[in-house]
């Protein structure tokens, strides 16, 4: 029997905001524990909630870009439980009415693009962090009262390919959209996976199995997968699955068992008595939206018309600084797939060699906009474009400075000096000529590289090659 997977994925991604979403404490990652901390965030007595304005500016554009009907009025609710790293003993969040619902994104698939729904988007306050030992646990509340916006998709997720293109999706609009960075690895984005199977053509839905503990993209697939055989395997035993949480082991490559879940748990939701409705106006709204920085997709569509290939516009976008970078960059080039290969493939394997992020490369876009446009508009190769710029990043001069400490002089491009160049290897090379007659282009290749070894790189490529084929075409 062959089984189809039902999946949904809940992601909660922190927002980047100056503080916390009912508190004054900084919202700071990576600060000394328990340091970023307000009285309202450990529940002293007569401490009283106060939304962040920016956290709900957020909320709006992200709920925007997913596509979906903005609630204009803001209720907040109380999740009742009781839990070590939540000392109110109840969560603030949006239960009734989040601020989004009913929205889509569209995802690449194998088999093309596919609508994926999205039931809603809702802010909320984060717990606290702990940390387990052996026989004790240490609780810190820099976390405690971070702005979240948990994005529930709607079941209708058919794999974990889908599932990794829905997470990063989503990643790329908090990240571009100003909400979060999304970094997963450092959980200011955390994903459950909700999975079940069911026969196909079968209505109603499986047991469903929660993961947790995913901590990238990749492993979001691998869980999944793993997930759906493991399910797969237990239904053809004819064992029933069971309703439970587990989560995903990376050093093993499976899903292990957290906890069997029996009956739905009863958090007693009520109306948040401290934080009245706030109806937010429709120039509010319209405004938030307004000033959303350019989303990814926009960016990756100027990009694709600008010349680039999808898989460099795709590597540029991954970091969120570098197309920032990119983008200053552009003053000082006309061809943007040239600014793009050296950003590409110089500057980023200067930045792995060198252990840095781009924003710290002591090198400003618009200087390697000029050095990129050396090669456009002042006649030079590439390699010698390469060398100036490596003597730039490691000595720190300029341009200018670089290219005469190098010697570097334009390439010729008088076609009298290259039909020179092109005469003299073809009559050493007369099988070539003989090669290429009978339908061998990769000789031309081989008699380029001799006219630029013969020149020592002096000539113009891009010259040779136009007069190299006009000469053939004449023997």
């Amino acid at each position: 029997m062959n089984f189809e997977a039902v999946i949904g994925l809940e992601i909660h991604v922190q927002q980047k905001t100056k503080s916390k979403m009912f508190s004054s404490a900084p919202n700071s990652f990576s600060r000394d524990p328990n340091t970023q901390v307000a009285p309202l965030d450990m529940a002293f007595p007569g401490t009283m909630p106060v939304v962040n304005k920016q956290a709900v500016i957020n909320a709006i554009r992200v709920a925007n870009a997913l596509h979906m009907e903005i609630d204009h009025t803001l209720y907040f609710d109380r999740k009742n439980y009781f839990y070590s790293d939540l000392p109110k003993g109840f969560q603030i969040t949006q239960q009734r009415r989040p601020i989004g619902k009913n929205g889509y994104v569209m995802v690449d698939t194998p088999n093309g693009k596919k609508r994926i729904g999205i039931e809603r988007i809702h802010m909320e306050e984060d717990t606290c962090k702990q940390e387990h030992f052996m026989d004790y646990s240490l609780l810190d509340y820099n976390r405690a009262g971070v702005p979240l916006c948990e994005i529930v998709s709607l079941p209708e997720i058919s794999n974990g390919v889908e599932a990794r293109e829905y997470a990063e999706a989503i990643r790329n609009i908090v990240v571009y959209s100003g909400t979060s960075d999304g970094k997963m690895e450092e959980g200011s984005m955390r994903c459950d996976t909700n999975i079940s199977l069911r026969p196909y053509g079968q209505k109603e839905f499986g047991t469903k199995v929660e993961i947790k503990n995913i901590n990238s993209f990749k492993n979001i697939e691998l869980a999944i997968e793993y997930e759906m055989k493991r399910q797969s395997q237990l239904l053809l035993q004819g064992i029933k699955i069971q309703q439970e949480t587990r989560r995903w082991d990376e050093a093993s490559g499976k899903t292990v068992l957290m906890r069997v879940k029996t009956d739905a748990v009863d958090y007693k939701y009520f109306c948040e008595p401290n934080i009245t409705p706030i109806h937010l106006s429709d120039e509010f709204v319209q405004d938030a939206i307004d000033t959303c920085p350019e989303l990814y997709d926009s960016k990756k569509e100027r990009y694709l018309k600008a010349g680039l290939s999808d898989a460099d516009a795709n590597v540029i976008l991954a970091n969120p600084k570098m197309a920032a970078y990119f983008e200053e960059g552009l003053a000082k080039v006309s061809n943007a797939k040239d600014l793009a290969n050296f950003l590409i493939v110089e500057i980023n394997s200067y930045l792995n060699k060198n252990e840095i992020a781009i924003e710290n490369l002591k090198l400003s876009p618009l200087t390697l906009g000029e050095i990129v446009s050396y090669q456009e508009k002042g006649g030079l190769s590439h390699k010698q474009c390469t060398d100036i710029l490596n003597k730039v990043l490691e000595e720190g001069c300029s341009p200018e400075e670089a290219k005469n400490a190098l010697h570097i002089v334009a390439q010729v491009s008088d076609s009298s000096v290259i039909m020179g160049f092109v005469t003299e290897v073809l009559d050493k090379n007369p099988q070539s000529i003989q090669d290429f007659k009978n339908g061998n282009q990769r000789v031309l290749g081989f008699l380029v590289g001799q006219i630029m070894k013969a020149s020592h790189g002096k000539v113009n490529p891009a010259e040779v090659s136009k007069t190299l084929r006009q000469e053939l075409d004449k023997r």
